[in-house]
């Protein structure tokens, strides 16, 4: 009907009809605000500012068209009485903007069917209604830009309605939300994450007779104790709000879920709504209050539409704890002086050591002929494996520090206001070059001359290489810089950094389950291991599960990701520079001194130092950028940072390659 009336105000007006249907009259709201919203002004004569978003100049124009017909104005009033009646404000003041559970993925879905499936105008809930009425994001702004004499005009809208109307729906929402708030805080998962010293005057257990006492106040008129009940219940707000932000200070000790760091940001939301209904409800003047309460709960809707905006917000602390945790371990492979320096070396050396091992296996397993997911499932078995034992033996492989050492380095970049703070990130940077360089020296000082030895010593055992010709030209073909080994090499800094993410997130729910606590203390454990051995497996399980999962996760991928993805027609493969320097020197182990007067063999030298550079390169940049967004830093002085290290490599670049005296 509506439509075919076009934009035609006075067809609209005569259309309000109190005693329709609850549907056709909220469908008569709907498209009233549509005339608003976009309605030509070609009648409109008033000399307004230029300035005024477009439905303030309709707002007006509608206001005198009010004024200059009575009938208009009284059905107007009634249909917006009557509607008021009929619907549950309560839903809009202390629903609007909240999960119904404090759970991540319910909202999500619920995002996702208001996205896919249309709204009803049939419907008693104003929650529902207010999301068709205030479609559009600029809502917000035009409903803010209504200015203090349109605001008393606008009167006319709420004439029919009861004074105490909305005023005892806003006491009902603010109930609803008290409950909400004190049954969260009360929670145990919450709970154990709060700090305790906040929670000494049981400010969630109060909450409710805290507004109980107010609200009789408000009701019986009682200004003599309103300001003293409300003081009180403010008070009980603010410590609400402090013992929920102490949640993530405590998640290192307990872990995080998206989950609970939902629950923890609804909680935060309905504290703050619980303080905008009070400052309506105590405005001597609340047509202000009320109107920046609306515009409020426009914005809240359409933040509550986006589903990028969901995962961003409530992954940026889980990310920010996983990053934590591999800056943790990171620390560990950044070497300051010598003595840390050679200590890298000889763990890098011994990393290299089981390396060539590894490359062995390697080639075994290819000799057996497996199909391709098996082929690739004992491979992983053997990357994982040999990651495993480089683990436990306290060795360490160069390509695993990027993922681990980044979000370490990001944590410097807070301080880089300073000069100081810039010279100790520019520090931090050699540092960490000159780590990850002995690293790699490391692992392949020795993987290359023990694969060789090893094929040596078969020749002269056995009369042939364990590895032979036919296998060596396969490597010479498969490792030139002249096929996709570069790209191979970059998608395996990938499967590095994403390793580092699972391990990051394993730990965080080893934690977050208190496993560790389990291990030492459930009854059957203890009585079969002994409470010694308990508290020992548990604290080497906290300490190493990290590590555990970073290395088998990465082996495992290193192995079956290229099975998978073959399966689906991509011929992907993985470039590790140590492995595939093992499997270089195992070729020219089996051709032979002459294998070094042709270019296949250097074009395979080429291809593996920029192997090394994008397994650590891009490892390093992925964890570098999911550290800096978790963490909210945003590197604004680029060109500062890189004026800085350029300088370092001028004055002093040996510092990048060898530590300091002293």
């Amino acid at each position: 009907m509506f439509r075919r009336q076009g934009w035609d105000l006075t067809a609209l007006l005569n259309a309000a009809h109190p005693q329709a249907p609850l549907a056709e009259r909220n469908l008569w709201l709907v498209r009233l605000i549509e005339w608003l919203r976009h309605a030509p002004l070609k009648d409109d004569r008033a000399p307004s500012a230029p300035s005024a978003p477009l439905p303030i100049l309709r707002l007006k124009y509608l206001l005198r068209m009010l004024e200059r017909h009575p009938d208009h104005a009284k059905a107007f009033a009634e249909v917006i009485a009557s509607v008021w009646a009929d619907v549950d404000a309560i839903s809009l003041f202390a629903e609007v903007g909240f999960a119904p559970r404090m759970a991540l993925w319910n909202e999500f879905l619920g995002r996702l069917r208001r996205r896919l499936l249309p709204l009803s105008a049939d419907t008693k809930d104003l929650s529902e209604l207010f999301e068709l009425l205030f479609p559009h994001e600029a809502d917000e702004q035009w409903i803010a830009a209504v200015d203090d004499e349109l605001l008393e005009r606008l009167g006319l809208l709420f004439a029919g309605a009861p004074e105490g109307d909305w005023r005892e729906e806003m006491r009902a929402a603010i109930t609803v939300l008290v409950s909400s708030v004190r049954s969260a805080g009360l929670s145990g998962a919450l709970r154990v994450r709060m700090d305790p010293q906040l929670l000494a005057r049981r400010p969630f257990r109060n909450l409710a007779t805290a507004w109980e006492q107010v609200e009789h106040a408000l009701v019986e008129h009682d200004r003599a104790a309103l300001p003293g009940r409300l003081q009180y219940l403010r008070g009980l707000l603010d410590e609400c709000r402090a013992a929920v932000r102490s949640v993530p200070d405590h998640l290192e000790e307990h872990g995080v879920s998206v989950d609970l760091m939902f629950g923890v940001e609804q909680m935060q939301a309905r504290l703050r709504r619980v303080e905008d209904l009070l400052a309506v409800l105590l405005a001597d003047h609340p047509q202000r209050e009320l109107l920046r309460l609306v515009a409020a709960l426009v914005a809240v809707v359409h933040d509550r539409r986006s589903i990028r905006t969901l995962f961003a917000r409530h992954y940026s602390l889980l990310a920010r704890k996983v990053a934590e945790r591999s800056a943790e371990t990171g620390e560990h492979y950044i070497t300051r002086n010598r003595e840390e320096y050679g200590d890298m070396l000889r763990r890098a050396g011994g990393g290299g050591l089981v390396i060539a091992g590894t490359t062995f296996m390697k080639f075994a397993i290819m000799a057996l002929g497996l199909s391709a997911f098996w082929g690739g499932f004992w491979a992983g078995v053997n990357y994982a494996g040999s990651f495993v034992l480089i683990l436990l033996l306290h060795w360490t492989v160069a390509t695993k520090q990027p993922a681990m050492t980044a979000p370490a380095l990001a944590d410097k970049l807070r301080h880089i206001d300073s000069d100081t703070g810039l010279q100790a990130f520019v520090d931090e940077v050699a540092h960490l070059f000159r780590s990850q360089t002995a690293g790699i020296l490391g692992n392949l000082a020795l993987a290359a001359p023990v694969v060789l030895i090893v094929q040596l010593a078969a020749w002269l055992s056995f009369g042939k290489p364990l590895v032979g010709v036919k296998e060596a030209e396969h490597v010479l073909h498969a490792l030139t810089v002249l096929g996709p080994s570069l790209f191979f090499a970059a998608f395996t800094g990938v499967l590095l950094f994403a390793s580092s993410l699972i391990a990051g997130w394993v730990e965080n729910w080893f934690v977050f389950h208190r496993l560790d606590s389990a291990i030492a203390w459930n009854p059957r454990i203890v009585a079969r291991l002994g409470a010694g051995r308990a508290a020992r497996w548990s604290r080497w399980w906290r300490d190493n599960i990290s590590g555990l999962t970073a290395n088998i996760s990465l082996g495992l991928m290193l192995g079956l990701v290229p099975a998978l993805l073959g399966f689906f027609g991509l011929p992907i493969e993985v470039r590790h520079v140590t492995l595939s320097t093992g499997q270089l020197a195992a070729a020219a182990g089996a051709l032979g001194l002459d294998v070094l007067k042709h270019w296949p063999f250097w074009l395979c030298v080429i291809s593996i130092l920029g192997t090394g550079v994008l397994n650590v390169g891009v490892s390093f940049f992925l964890a570098f950028k999911v550290a800096l967004r978790s963490r909210g830093i945003r590197l604004a002085d680029q060109k500062r940072v890189r004026a800085a290290i350029w300088a370092r490599m001028r004055r002093q670049p040996m510092s990048f390659l060898v530590p300091p005296k002293g």
